[in-house]
């Protein structure tokens, strides 16, 4: 009865739901109609808030797409590759590779989200080696899997709060730093990793689809593309037909493991005398600098860079359209007008659940964690503080930390119904191949709702 239930949404969302592109420009004019009903903004200076919000995240989009070539280079090394290789000769039925994907990609996007990389070459790889794998949820199991990076190392919300300068301080919000420990490290985080790592495999067994007929991989593919050469032999081809310095230095591994080493100095430096300080940069650094060693030569990371940046175009041109998006709500005051009406609910009893809501709902506009806080975020933040007056600073910042992070799950969660983010997973899934966000996302619907109702749960009533 479930799988059928299920089967129903996803054939009304493959009916109904327009690609990720087409999805953000609905979205814009959507937000310019309600910030003209809503607001008392002119006309002229919504499309100049539009226009600007395109740039004013582009430090920020950077960081984003660093972290996902960074990720998606260490993907494509050779260790990955022969522990993918290993790991399929284990896995003999399509009920075990859809547990595994869940399972392991929930472990992996605790690193970073750019981990669903890894997930997506190992789901394509199981795909084309057994039989009767129900290929677009299989997908859906990819995406699924990426949703509690919120969670883990690469979380943009808590790195954000323990980054010295973020815009909260610069802006007054905050007046200092607010530690992991309150955060990434809190009871309430650890349980929802536990939701995601243990829970949600459970989840999708009750969902696996009863037939596969017409959904294999290989009956979805349209075109037949020669794999590529690997990034060694690759490497190799470059090179001259005599001896050349140039090419002596492009293959020098010395030369970039030196350097990789000064950076993995750095980064013992850094957490020695920062203890366990994680931000975003650190991040993009420590991933950056493992690459280098995994794939040992100058050339076969560039190799690896490249190959890994085209797997970003989609965000590159899509995102601006978002950030515009948060532009015309920040120019409006639309955001701070819908977050406000939700925070004038807000009590010491469901705060948290006020900013879940928010976080959830606001993500529709804003798909992007650090984008939509900069948005909500002090608005949020500002509930917290008027109903903690007469608490002490630990509990404030606890609270805050609390309803910071909720926001970031409620953001997560409905990331299963806005299809921004499968431009991640497409390029490695959707490789020769014809597959939209409406041929995926129905079949999360369901884990959509049970997830909602014990986040919802969680964020409420877990003790500080």
């Amino acid at each position: 009865m479930i799988t059928k239930l299920g089967q129903k949404f996803t054939d009304s969302f493959t009916k109904y739901m327009p690609s990720a592109y087409v999805f953000a420009l609905l979205l814009t004019l959507i937000t310019i109609v309600l910030a003209l009903v809503f607001t008392n903004t002119k006309p002229i200076l919504i499309l100049e808030g539009w226009y600007n919000g395109f740039w004013n995240l582009l430090s920020f989009g950077m960081q984003i797409v660093l972290i996902i070539i960074t990720t998606y280079c260490i993907a494509q090394s050779p260790l990955i590759k022969k522990g993918i290789d290993h790991l399929t000769k284990f896995i003999k039925i399509p009920t075990q590779v859809y547990l595994i994907v869940i399972a392991l990609g929930a472990l992996l996007s605790l690193v970073s989200f750019g981990m669903v990389v890894i997930t997506a070459i190992l789901a394509r790889e199981l795909a084309l080696r057994i039989k009767g794998i129900h290929y677009p949820f299989l997908v859906a199991c990819v995406y699924f899997s990426f949703n509690g990076w919120v969670c883990g190392l690469s979380s943009s919300i808590a790195l954000l709060l323990n980054t010295e300068n973020n815009f909260l301080i610069e802006s007054g919000v905050l007046h200092e730093t607010i530690s992991t420990a309150y955060s990434l490290r809190s009871t309430l985080n650890i349980v929802m990793i536990g939701l995601f790592v243990i829970f949600s495999p459970l989840l999708i067994w009750v969902l696996i689809p009863k037939s596969f007929e017409g959904k294999e991989l290989k009956d979805l593919q349209i075109e037949d593309k020669s794999e590529e050469n690997s990034i060694k032999v690759e490497a190799l081809s470059y090179k001259l037909p005599y001896r050349a310095m140039s090419d002596a230095l492009n293959n020098a591994s010395w030369l970039q493991i030196t350097v990789a080493t000064l950076g993995l100095a750095y980064i013992i430096y850094h957490f020695y005398t920062r203890g366990f300080d994680l931000n975003f940069n650190i991040m993009i650094f420590i991933f950056l600098i493992i690459g280098m060693f995994l794939h040992l030569t100058p050339m076969r990371y560039s190799i690896a860079m490249k190959r890994a940046s085209s797997n970003i175009s989609g965000i590159l041109f899509q995102y601006p359209f978002y950030a515009g998006i948060m532009g015309i709500m920040m120019a409006s005051g639309l955001g701070e007008l819908i977050s406000d009406a939700l925070v004038s609910i807000g009590s010491k009893d469901n705060y948290a659940f006020i900013a879940y809501l928010t976080g959830g709902i606001i993500n529709f506009a804003i798909p992007s964690a650090g984008g939509e806080f900069a948005v909500i975020g002090p608005s949020i933040i500002s509930m917290v503080q008027e109903l903690g007056v007469n608490m002490s600073s630990t509990e404030v910042t606890a609270m805050t930390a609390r309803a910071s992070m909720s926001v970031a799950y409620g953001e997560s969660l409905s990331n299963l119904l806005q299809p921004f983010f499968l431009l991640i997973v497409f390029p490695v899934m959707g490789k020769g191949i014809k597959i939209q966000a409406r041929d995926v996302v129905g079949y999360l619907f369901i884990p959509f709702v049970v997830l909602f109702i014990l986040q919802a749960i969680l964020v409420t009533y877990t003790p500080l």
